[in-house]
């Protein structure tokens, strides 16, 4: 049987992937574990270091772990990952660009903007798919 695809379970899929190739790339730019350490900008922009990376490669683990299981994961995914993205966001934006959050994970103003669209995504997508998993239709054979 097919899995409904939902928009949650879209965004769990998409962002999950994204970030998982995220984190698997910016170790090529810095795999310091430091204070925040050695940083660097993937491709001029975006602050990392290991830290940063291994939160992306867990976060967008368990986007493709919740896409795997189906649309209610998805759902609490986009719903979680949302929330705790725009939280991130704000945290960012009022300690300042340049800064670390939990003094070993850097962020940057880029940083920030994109914390706050995948938040933002997350609950629109969370909240425009339904609670519960709907079975599909069962097909019936017409003479």
């Amino acid at each position: 049987m097919n899995k409904p695809i939902t928009p949650a379970s879209l965004y769990a899929g998409l962002v999950g992937a994204v970030l998982v190739i995220a984190g698997i790339v910016g170790f090529f730019y810095s795999s310091s574990f430091g204070s925040p350490g050695s940083v660097d900008d993937v491709i001029g922009v975006l602050d990392v270091n290991a830290w940063h990376n291994i939160v992306h490669l867990l976060t967008g683990g368990l986007g493709l772990l919740a896409f795997a299981a189906g649309a209610r994961a998805s759902r609490t995914y986009a719903l979680a990952f949302g929330a705790v993205y725009i939280v991130v966001a704000i945290w960012g934006f009022i300690i300042g660009s340049g800064e670390s959050i939990l003094g070993f994970i850097p962020i940057n103003t880029e940083d920030n903007v994109l914390h706050i669209v995948l938040g933002v995504l997350g609950i629109g997508a969370g909240l425009a798919s339904p609670e519960r998993e709907v079975e599909p239709a069962a097909r019936t054979a017409t003479p």
